[in-house]
């Protein structure tokens, strides 16, 4: 089921639902529309209604100005409040970042689970004026310079793992979401864990990483959990950046019906 909700600013955000059981939101990270996480959707929906949306200046949903994180907090409220049940919120990468500071807001969540919200910040600088320089490259329609820097600042792939990326058909997906990239970077601030915020947390909190991943993101994960209060934190077998579903969704499950 396809719906469009209206955020607090007056935003349409589109809303798909799917499954049946108790509902599971989805937060997309960056470079991620309402689709982009459809392997973990489908291994939920055995057990759960899985709820996905397009954030702001993605997919379908549309994108008032001027942006600002609070708006994507507003955006997320209103899912859940649509929703008229309390609810369960998974995030993805940045969209783990994103609802976290969501959480600490005060959006009502029954439980959530975060996977490697990125906060680089917490073993090596994210280089200084990243924001600022995806800002500008992104307003002069330099989407493929965006989407490298990203890519080699954020991310922290090598120049030549970028030139592979260019080359192959994802590509233009990736540079379709290039001025959205610019709303990650705020999501992620100053790219340290934003604990002072975390403490306010009081929903049941899983937070997961890969062993396949970088220590940064390893370390992100670990002070992550550690900023909220009766967070617990796993490692699962996986590759960079990703846990296979069939091992990430019975992890997620098992925390879903018993958080303790």
């Amino acid at each position: 089921m396809i719906d469009t909700i209206i955020s607090a600013d007056g935003t349409p955000i589109v809303v798909e639902r799917r499954g049946a059981g108790p509902v599971v939101v989805i937060v997309a990270g960056a470079s991620n529309d309402r689709h982009g996480d459809e392997p973990l959707v489908a291994a939920l929906t055995a057990e759960y209604s899985v709820v996905t949306y397009d954030r702001r200046g993605r997919g379908d949903s549309g994108d008032n100005l001027p942006y600002a994180v609070e708006r994507e907090i507003e955006d997320l409220a209103a899912v859940v409040a649509s929703l008229g049940e309390p609810v369960i919120v998974h995030g993805i990468s940045s969209g783990g970042a994103l609802a976290l500071l969501a959480a600490a807001s005060g959006v009502p969540m029954a439980r959530l689970s975060v996977f490697e919200p990125p906060y680089r910040g917490e073993v090596e600088e994210v280089p200084e004026g990243y924001a600022d320089e995806m800002r500008d490259l992104v307003a002069a329609d330099r989407w493929d310079d965006a989407v490298a820097l990203f890519m080699m600042s954020a991310v922290g792939s090598p120049a030549e793992a970028v030139a592979e990326a260019k080359a192959t058909p994802m590509w233009a997906e990736l540079r379709s979401f290039a001025p959205t990239l610019v709303y990650d970077a705020r999501v992620m601030g100053d790219s340290q864990v934003p604990a002072e915020r975390l403490a306010s947390i009081t929903a049941p909190t899983l937070v997961v990483n890969s062993n396949g991943s970088t220590d940064w993101l390893k370390t992100a994960a670990a002070v992550t959990a550690k900023a909220v209060p009766g967070a617990r934190h796993v490692e699962l077998e996986g590759e960079f950046h990703n846990v296979p579903p069939e091992r990430l969704a019975p992890e997620l499950g098992a925390f879903y019906r018993d958080p303790r």
